[in-house]
């Protein structure tokens, strides 16, 4: 829409706007109308009509089999077009047309904003199964009428109340049609089951709409009051009501179409079922970081067991395998503590890499300085969790084999994200082709034993590297002779995209 009323009229923005709340609420225009809507505005210069959005009803069926928006038609072809334009008012005159063997009632409503018509929507009825309407078919058609009519007068939509389509009530949903008092005139059957579900025994035809929501809410005191006003449809507002068994969204629109309310509309949808469910959920997103949080402090119990272990050692070479054991179980346990801070099972890997570093650096501290560039990003658990331990490896053996003991160097731990890798790495199920990461830690210190071969020499952690990059996340691992000395570490694997 933004398009076709900046390249073909002469609105400003604030009028493209004023169309973009219109179009926001104009569901329930076509739903109480069991009509189809085209908006068309007039050109820049006058000479024809654009449409710039287009709806069709819920509740009945529709009249344009094709897409409307974009076409344009020239001023004098649709007359009630040209009337309502130029009149200000709502055209219903002339005959029905006929669409593909089905009759269709045709009518104009002017958009108006500060007392300028900015357009029209021409509201298309479907007659082919026009039968003796209902009482509920009755009051959408009363209300659709006071819509236009306020549409027409620009008072609605209402400035401000920008709504939200997808999570409010809809017609459909349950309606409620009140007087000026706030009594109930009409109650739809969804409408009766929700307040039937929140605890009502009656029929809500003739009953205060507010006082009785209010004497069903649980609460008491000044929110009541409140709940009496928004109920009772004094504003426009939305809110939800919880009683005893169930819960229901209330959304009232206010009546004005001469310009003084003649009453309310009041849209309500039973939500018991998803709050519910929403309430699930929340549980168990707090029970899965009440989960990591455990096991983070299981995992530090352990590191401490074995650090208390390593003291007591006489073997120099024991008491070294036993710290290795820590650094890994540690690198294991920060990945779950940031786990237990969030709501998914993604993390940021960036403050999980800077942390690893800064614990694998403690085995050389103040001779070698580890330096991170370039971005992680957000990883699955299931790629951080192998990928923190595979870094700790790959730190943790440059640090204790490219330097002598007091040695001075540098460890340059660099990530990339890219959409292309090879094609032969393994890809894990669920992963789209062509996400990679590929993370490169390179050192300055003596370079790699001649005749080494990182596929198959190499001490235990390895290993681990080779087991969990290849066989856990399907990627690649390498190690090479650095370009002037040192060695490089080159891992690729293939990751979720971060969109």
């Amino acid at each position: 829409m933004n398009d076709l009323v900046r390249q073909h009229t002469a609105l400003g923005e604030s009028d493209l706007e004023w169309l973009h709340l219109l179009v926001s609420e104009w569901q329930l225009l076509s739903d109480l109308s069991f009509a189809d809507l085209v908006l068309w505005v007039p050109t820049r210069d006058g000479t024809r009509y654009v449409s710039v959005a287009q709806m069709r009803p819920n509740t009945g069926p529709t009249s344009y089999q094709d897409d409307m928006v974009g076409h344009l038609v020239p001023r004098g072809r649709r007359p009630l077009l040209d009337a309502a334009l130029d009149e200000g008012r709502i055209v219903r005159e002339g005959d029905p047309e006929w669409r593909e063997e089905v009759p269709v009632r045709v009518e104009s409503i002017p958009v108006r904003r500060e007392g300028r018509v900015l357009g029209v929507i021409a509201r298309n009825t479907n007659l082919l199964t026009v039968r003796t309407p209902s009482r509920l078919e009755l009051t959408y058609l009363q209300s659709a009428s006071d819509l236009a009519q306020m549409i027409a007068a620009g008072s609605f939509p209402f400035p401000g109340q920008q709504v939200d389509m997808d999570a409010s009530p809809r017609v459909g949903d349950g309606l409620i049609r009140l007087d000026a008092d706030g009594v109930v005139q009409y109650a739809s059957p969804n409408a009766l089951s929700a307040y039937h579900r929140l605890g009502l025994a009656s029929d809500l035809v003739g009953h205060h709409l507010g006082r009785t929501t209010a004497e069903l809410a649980p609460s008491r005191g000044p929110v009541d009051e409140a709940l009496v006003k928004l109920a009772s449809g004094y504003a426009p507002r939305e809110t939800e009501v919880e009683g005893s068994d169930g819960v229901i969204q209330l959304r009232a629109i206010p009546l004005k179409p001469k310009g003084d309310r003649i009453g309310s509309l009041v849209l309500l949808r039973d939500v018991t079922e998803l709050r519910r469910r929403e309430r699930e959920l929340i549980t168990k997103d707090a029970t899965i970081r009440e989960i990591h949080h455990r096991v983070k402090n299981n995992l530090q119990t352990v590191a401490a067991l074995l650090r208390l272990q390593a003291r007591r050692m006489d073997s120099p070479q024991g008491r070294e395998a036993l710290d290795e054991a820590v650094r890994r179980v540690g690198s294991i346990a920060i990945v779950h503590e940031t786990l237990s801070q969030n709501l998914d099972e993604r993390v940021e890997f960036d403050e999980i890499a800077d942390r690893v570093l800064a614990m694998v650096t403690e085995i050389a501290p103040g001779t070698v300085v580890c330096r991170r560039t370039g971005k992680f990003g957000i990883l699955d658990a299931e790629v951080a969790t192998p990928l923190s331990m595979v870094l700790t490896e790959i730190l943790q053996n440059a640090l204790e084999h490219a330097f002598a003991p007091g040695e001075q160097g540098r460890v340059d731990v660099m990530a990339v994200r890219s959409g292309r890798g090879p094609a032969k790495a393994k890809r894990r199920a669920g992963v789209r082709e062509g996400a990679r990461l590929l993370v490169t830690v390179q050192d300055d210190g003596r370079g790699l034993p001649e005749g080494f071969d990182p596929k198959r020499a190499g001490n235990l952690g390895l290993q681990i590297v080779r087991t969990l990059v290849e066989g856990e996340l399907g990627g690649s691992f390498d190690m090479v002779a650095a370009p002037v000395s040192g060695t490089r570490v080159i891992l690729e694997i293939p990751v979720e995209s971060e969109k």
